[in-house]
């Protein structure tokens, strides 16, 4: 089975009450069974998805709105400054060139094989980023939404009123270009090598306009998340049951499907590392179970329910399985 890139859930932030407001619940709905999770229950989390799920979800969302040009719209409200802890350390640099520094350092806690690079060409500075599953659908509106995040770097550094002096595409040229120059107010150039915005190279040393800003450094990052993204298969599954679990609702066909693969597949490959499923999936909700039960008051029957499972003594009798205690008891003895 192929690597699995994955990607911060963070990138998504805001994204579903965006759709809602903008396109509708119905779009959004089926926006959410075409990635295989309700990403409005798990955009607080911290947490990896596929690169195949976010492309599902955006393309899903297009069609159910027959909205085509859905990633210039996403594009003005995309900002690198929601992506938590990897964000306020890109943000946190003193000068712009050393905020893209920062980017490109901390990619690999923020996704798998993307990639990010900046040049410099005569007076133009150039600020890239390359998706793992470019040219997939839905990849197009992916690459505006990206653009956009691009740009709101530049934004925290540069004037109001800078407008970069283009921004390429690594999309086709679609029907209506001129929509595009609207929205990044700037030539837009298409079928280009990667996603990039172009921009005086002298402005590289421009300071940040926050006026405050902690100090956030790269073991900050590494503290929150991880050892970085997941890249063995068995990690991957993890993590998508992980998710699953901040969901209620844990399922083989739908860790498959975010991954882009078949339910058959997915149990092959887990026997070839000695799990199974359901056993990464109990022990998934065990770990959450304690971590509510320690740090939050939510009754038994609450942590049950928010947990997936179908009534407090199936629970209770899973909980004690692996902990040999019941879910009260574990609670009285903190």
């Amino acid at each position: 089975m192929a690597e699995i890139p994955v990607i911060s859930n963070r990138i998504l932030h805001g994204l579903p009450a965006f759709l809602r407001q903008e396109i509708g619940e119905r779009a959004l709905l089926q926006a959410n069974r075409a990635a295989g999770f309700d990403l409005e229950l798990i955009e607080d989390g911290n947490c990896f998805i596929p690169h195949a799920a976010v492309l599902a979800f955006v393309d899903a969302a297009a069609r159910a709105a027959g909205e085509h040009n859905l990633g210039i719209l996403m594009a003005p409200v995309m900002d690198v400054a929601n992506y938590g802890t990897f964000g306020r350390y890109i943000l946190g640099a003193d000068t712009l060139g050393q905020s893209l520094k920062h980017a490109i350092a901390a990619l690999r806690y923020h996704c798998t094989d993307d990639r990010m690079s900046v040049a410099i060409d005569g007076d133009e500075a150039r600020f890239s980023y390359g998706f793992a599953l470019a040219g997939r659908a839905g990849y197009d509106i992916v690459a505006s939404a990206a653009a956009g995040v691009l740009l709101s770097v530049f934004r925290a550094y540069l004037p109001v009123d800078w407008h970069p002096l283009r921004v390429e595409l690594d999309i086709d040229e679609p029907s209506q270009p001129a929509l595009f120059e609207d929205v990044f107010q700037c030539p837009v150039i298409f079928n280009a090598p990667a996603v990039t915005v172009v921009m005086e190279r002298h402005l590289l040393s421009a300071v940040s306009r926050r006026t405050s800003r902690p100090s956030v450094t790269i073991e900050d990052v590494a503290r929150d998340r991880g050892a970085g993204a997941p890249r063995a298969l068995l990690d991957v599954v993890v993590e998508q049951i992980r998710a699953q679990v901040l969901t209620g609702s844990v399922s083989i066909e739908s860790a498959a499907q975010s991954m882009d693969t078949s339910v058959r597949t997915l149990q092959r490959e887990l026997n070839r590392a000695g799990t199974d499923f359901r056993g990464l999936a109990n022990a998934a909700r065990i770990q959450r179970a304690t971590e509510l039960l320690r740090h939050t008051d939510g009754s038994v029957t609450r942590v049950s329910a928010e947990l997936g499972y179908s009534s407090p003594a199936n629970f209770a009798r899973a909980f004690r399985k692996v902990t040999g205690r019941a879910p009260r008891e574990f609670r009285s003895k903190m």
